[in-house]
């Protein structure tokens, strides 16, 4: 019997999403990939997102040669009828798929009785094993500190026999120094950066077709490549942040500096993401570079703890928490995102950091963590926005940025609107954190001391002004009861949100 066709969705392009395994794709099964134009019809992506999916899945194709059919379709569903799949019992083919990334994906799978679901490959654990962690651990309220203990324990990582490597599980004291003082950049060798091809010279010309006979409408800009879209410039993005740029990761994970937006980033969510490397063989390649001391215990943990920790973690809870999370407004924020911010429009804005950080997202579709939340998050958070167009905004506007990334990390960690089911606060702060954190103060038109008057803070005026509006619900948070009571010490409350009322949506 003929094995049966393998459907390769656009971020599962590695090698190990056709490993044999026996809950796997045949070997020697033919491949089908299916290049849906509706997808990047359906939402405003950033345009350098569009070429590098497009990029990556027209090049993995390329690699596969014969074995693979590549079909450009409308749709889905078009381009699995032109590859002679009917469904609903049509026809006799019958396909195969690893379990997708994002529900809409997995709803449409699981409607045909045509193609068989396969386990999900590019993570660490079974959704199965983690429903066992989780019902074991807090049901519904779950932190991450604890998965991150247990995947370290289960999956033998940074451990020495029953104890964590150097005797403590968490070395973030060691990972939040503000960036050195006078140094525009951190001065660390450059990351990995591809080369283009004739592939992305293809992508960019229909790029631009498409959106000139208005098929298509992008954000941001499209410049040259950025990051990887095979596995071999995976791998040797991989090797060159481990073995050039991890031994500054960890002291400087959190710190920001203007003219060096990448620090000692990895950017290695881009091909995890996308599939191109798996998440075992960063975090084995990142702890045998610490055992052979070519790397600091803090890096490679802070390192270890964003894979196996946080981005497993993440994935696990869009799954785990079920798609009413995608709705939760504990807050009740509802309004609309403005067009400065939905545009990119970094040069309507006059605060140093926050105009810093959208031209960085404008012209590569990626920032790290702490500009992320930090910045862009709470922003958000502080004007009330309506965090599932915050939500898609995230999406859309960051090339490492998917439906199961996002979902939680907006949702609950970003914009708390899940109410604290996974994390103990909201995470917003005044200007004092980015000016200790960065160097995107000093030039600002605004002082972040300054809470009201023509140089107030927006980030310090709209700190106070978040808590004020959540008084009643955050001075029950342990965590938040604290910075409740200072309200009382505000002798310029009312002036404070006489301005900011004033502002309105207005870029600040």
């Amino acid at each position: 019997m003929a094995p049966r066709t393998h459907w390769l969705f656009g971020d599962q392009l590695g090698p190990h999403f056709l490993a044999p395994r026996h809950d796997g794709p045949d070997d020697r099964a033919p491949l089908l990939m299916i290049e849906a134009r509706s997808v990047l019809r359906r939402r405003r992506f950033h345009r350098a997102k569009a070429h590098l999916v497009l990029s990556a899945m027209r090049h993995r194709a390329a690699e596969l040669g014969d074995r693979v059919r590549y079909v450009r379709a409308g749709t889905y569903a078009q381009g699995l009828a032109e590859a002679g799949f009917g469904g609903g019992g049509g026809g006799d083919g019958r396909l195969t798929v690893c379990h997708p990334t994002s529900r809409a994906a997995l709803d449409f799978v699981t409607a045909r009785d045509d193609i068989d679901l396969l386990p999900a490959r590019g993570f660490l654990l079974a959704q199965e094993e983690f429903g066992a962690w989780a019902k074991e651990h807090g049901g519904d309220r779950l932190r991450m500190e604890g998965f991150y203990r247990w995947m370290r324990r289960e999956h033998e990582l940074l451990m020495d026999g029953d104890e964590p490597a150097g005797g403590t599980w968490n070395l973030d004291h060691d990972n939040r120094e503000p960036p050195p003082r006078g140094c525009p950049t951190l001065d660390e060798p450059a990351p990995y950066s591809p080369h283009e091809d004739e592939i992305d010279d293809e992508v960019r010309r229909d790029l631009d077709r498409w959106e000139r006979d208005g098929e298509v409408a992008f954000v941001g800009r499209d410049g040259p490549r950025r990051f990887p879209v095979t596995r071999r410039e995976a791998l040797a993005a991989l090797r060159r942040f481990v073995s050039h740029r991890l031994g500054d990761f960890g002291r400087y994970e959190d710190a920001m500096l203007a003219a060096d937006p990448v620090m000692s980033h990895s950017l290695l969510s881009v091909p995890l993401n996308l599939g191109l490397l798996d998440p075992a063989e960063c975090v084995d390649r990142a702890e045998k570079a610490w055992r052979a001391g070519e790397a600091p215990l803090n890096s490679v943990e802070g390192f270890v703890r964003q894979i196996a920790g946080w981005r497993e973690y993440v994935w696990q809870l869009y799954w785990h928490f079920g798609e009413e999370y995608r709705d939760r407004n504990a807050l009740r924020h509802t309004a609309p995102l403005p067009d400065w911010f939905l545009d990119l429009d970094a040069d309507a804005v006059t605060a140093n950091c926050l105009s810093t950080v959208l031209a960085q997202v404008r012209d590569t579709g990626w920032t790290h963590h702490i500009p992320r939340l930090m910045v862009l998050g709470s922003r958000a958070l502080q004007d009330g926005w309506d965090p599932a167009a915050v939500t898609d905004w995230f999406h859309r506007c960051f090339v490492d940025g998917y439906d199961w990334v996002m979902l939680p990390n907006v949702v609950g960690m970003s914009q708390y609107a899940d109410g604290g089911r996974m994390t103990t606060k909201p995470y917003t702060s005044g200007g004092a954190y980015i000016n200790r954190m960065s160097d995107l103060c000093g030039p600002c038109t605004y002082r972040p001391t300054d809470r009201t008057g023509e140089r107030a803070c927006p980030y310090t005026a709209g700190y106070w002004a978040f808590l004020h509006h959540h008084r009643t619900a955050l001075s029950v948070n342990h965590r938040m009861a604290r910075a409740v009571k200072g309200l009382d010490r505000l002798k310029d409350l009312d002036g404070l949100l006489e301005e900011i009322a004033e502002r309105g949506d207005r870029a600040p």
